[in-house]
């Protein structure tokens, strides 16, 4: 079984953002690309595509293709809040490295 980990605190900010925007699910892809080779790309959409695979939360569905459910499998999925600023935090098992950034990362 595929699994990804969102914890509550990013369950709760997406359910936020879903509301706000009278969206249904947190879409979640891996794109080629990036300072470390692959990047992640989060999406509040109103509709789910005929391919994705859904996941069931507490507090949210999210969405996300095969492909890149394979690539971030089994990650952990935080919101945290910094002096930089808020935003997403990955922590994937799978990547070899990843950028300062942390937005990308390498296989």
């Amino acid at each position: 079984m595929n699994k990804i980990e969102i914890t509550n605190n990013a369950q709760e900010h997406i359910a936020s953002v879903l509301k706000k925007d009278s969206a249904s699910y947190f879409r979640i892809t891996v794109l080629g690309g990036g300072c470390a080779g692959f990047q992640y790309k989060f999406d509040f959409e109103k509709q789910k595509n005929t391919d994705d695979i859904l996941i069931k939360e507490e507090k949210i569905n999210v969405v996300i293709d095969e492909t890149s459910l394979g690539l971030i499998q089994n990650s952990k999925i935080d919101y945290v809040h910094e002096l930089i600023g808020s935003s997403f935090k990955i922590t994937n098992p799978q990547a070899s490295s990843s950028c300062g950034c942390g937005t990308s990362f390498s296989i």
